[in-house]
């Protein structure tokens, strides 16, 4: 490849980042589901370290434990049995990360090494992260624990201090996270079942076109769960069998869903909605499914798929090159974004370098540049709330409350809108910050500033290092999908979506499909006589694409 073509995939890359149609998608909404535990587990972490750092008197130390405690945040929906381990490789790097703050401020290194040293492990963190396939706020929260440690200390004999509040506030954060499966071992077993059925349930309905290769991955991943989440049945447990029987049973209904997406016409449809009926008892966490007589599988009856350790995932995603080349972008942004918020005389640089890891934390340029906006806005909308609480002046105990309710805002939306869930982390980081000590409302100012360095800085330096095979953000034909006017072009021709892109697919695969034109019906006749040509983006044999290929 020439370098003539790089600049331009370049070029192209950063004319996305200022288009009118990429700032309109960064207001969207999307739906999410089974998001209200996850946050109280969040807020429950928060409330513990906090009231009791506060009523033992270390108020500043409470913050730094509340870092701790957000542990509770990562790998949510993860079987029991895999996000306890998860949870101690997060604690881990929070710790590596405070203490690392706290030594480089107790120690009085300058600030741009400090940048230098903490955007390693940012960079480290999330290709960890990556490797291990742990999902949550990523490595953008090391960084938040590393500056807070590097502005508590300020002598040496204060970072066992900081080492310690981490230390309790991940605890407390694993046990809290921890704590449902006393209650539904299978929890999320269940929503994982619950999950890949509304998954196969899109299949059947009209904008069934991108969600096939999701149903297929939503299975897999459910399969996983209940294996993980039943472990191995143990002779004379009364627990263990009847986890597995449960798990028998959520594997019984994956069977039915994997043979209903093979149907096609009415009795895909029938197999479907009764398929639908369950989806709703598993999401209630109450109950078992009445089926057809699933027995309680043998020991050693291979009914579990295999499953690889988080070790042995971690061992090959470690050598994953795409994720090696982010986390070195990721490093590079948050260092030159750091380094130019010193040289630009801001007073929170390691806030800049927090902006380019947010940003940088997309799966691919499009994400990036999304992400980005998402930020800079949130945090402009942020500032302008936190100002107004900052100038109260605040106790201890309201900035507590305050402190966790945002907490708990910000989990519940961040599926949602990452606009929406940086307006409300925005305020709550400065009031955390501010916690035992006064913080003025030019701060939220300065926030503002540091974070349009960082998203910048991070844009620029995705937008240079772009690889040429990511192509999701381009207007033709990509795997993101096209551009709003390109859709509406297309959409002028009769694809409702605004897609060229099909495939040949069986007769009848889609029997719910109702054609945007009636008189250009496909009649269930020419359905089962035929063979469409069905469009990926809207699902159906719509007219704009038939006979395409």
């Amino acid at each position: 490849m020439s370098a003539l073509t790089r600049v331009r995939h370049s070029r192209a890359a950063l004319a996305h980042s200022l288009a009118p149609a990429t700032w309109r998608a960064s207001f969207a909404v999307r739906p999410a589901d089974a998001i209200f535990a996850p946050a109280i587990k969040v807020g429950v972490a928060a409330s513990l370290v906090l009231v009791g750092g506060g009523l033992m008197g270390h108020e500043q130390l409470a913050g730094m434990a509340s870092l701790g405690a957000l542990c509770s945040a990562f790998g949510r929906y993860q079987p029991y049995p895999r996000l306890a381990r998860v949870l101690v490789l997060v604690a881990a790097a929070l710790l590596l990360a405070a203490g690392a703050g706290a030594v480089l401020g107790g120690a009085g290194v300058p600030i741009w090494l400090q940048i230098a040293v903490l955007s390693l492990i940012a960079g480290a963190a999330a290709h960890l992260f990556s490797a291990c396939g742990i999902t949550g706020p990523g490595a953008v929260i090391l960084v938040f624990a590393a500056s807070a440690g590097t502005g508590f200390t300020h002598t040496m004999g204060t970072v066992p201090q900081v080492l310690g509040a981490v230390a309790v506030g991940a605890v407390a954060g694993w046990v809290v996270a921890m704590a449902p499966v006393l209650v539904v071992p299978m929890g999320p077993a269940r929503l994982a079942v619950a999950r890949a059925i509304a998954a196969a349930v899109r299949l059947g309905t009209a904008d069934a076109g991108p969600h096939q290769g999701p149903a297929a991955a939503a299975l897999r991943r459910a399969r996983e769960a209940v294996a993980l989440s039943a472990g191995p049945l143990r002779a004379g447990s009364r627990r263990s069998r009847a986890l597995q029987r449960e798990a028998a049973v959520l594997n019984q209904l994956l069977d039915e869903t994997s043979a209903a997406e093979a149907l096609h016409g009415a009795a895909r449809t029938a197999a479907l909605q009764r398929l639908s009926r369950h989806e709703a008892m598993l999401r209630k966490n109450r109950g078992v499914p009445e089926l057809a007589g699933p027995k309680l599988p043998a020991p050693d009856s291979g009914w579990m798929p295999a499953l690889q350790g988080l070790l042995a995932q971690a061992r090959t995603g470690l050598r994953s090159r795409a994720s090696g080349s982010q986390a070195l972008r990721m490093a590079a942004a948050s260092s030159l974004s750091g380094w130019a918020a010193v040289g630009l005389g801001l007073e929170h640089p390691l806030w800049a370098s927090m902006g380019a890891v947010a940003a940088l934390q997309g799966l691919n340029y499009g994400t990036t540049v999304q992400r980005s906006i998402q930020r800079l806005l949130g945090n402009v909308a942020g500032a302008v709330v936190a100002m107004v609480l900052l100038s109260f002046a605040l106790g201890f105990w309201p900035s507590v409350g305050l402190v966790v309710a945002f907490q708990v805002m910000a989990e519940l939306l961040v599926l949602k809108s990452y606009t929406l869930t940086t307006i409300v982390i925005t305020p709550m980081a400065l009031i955390m910050t501010g916690l035992g000590s006064h913080l003025g409302p030019d701060a939220a100012f300065s926030r503002v500033a540091d974070t349009l360095v960082g998203v910048v800085v991070g844009v620029l330096v995705a937008a240079a290092s772009i690889s040429l095979s990511d192509r999701g953000h381009l207007k033709s034909g990509s795997s993101a999908g096209p551009a709003p006017g390109f859709q509406e072009r297309h959409r002028q021709n009769g694809c409702p979506a605004g897609s060229r892109k099909t495939r040949n697919v069986v007769p009848g695969w889609n029997p719910a499909f109702v054609p945007p034109s009636p008189s250009t019906a496909d009649s269930p006749a020419s359905r089962s006589s035929t063979t469409r040509s069905r469009c990926i983006c809207c699902g159906g044999s719509c007219p704009g694409h038939a006979g395409a290929r």
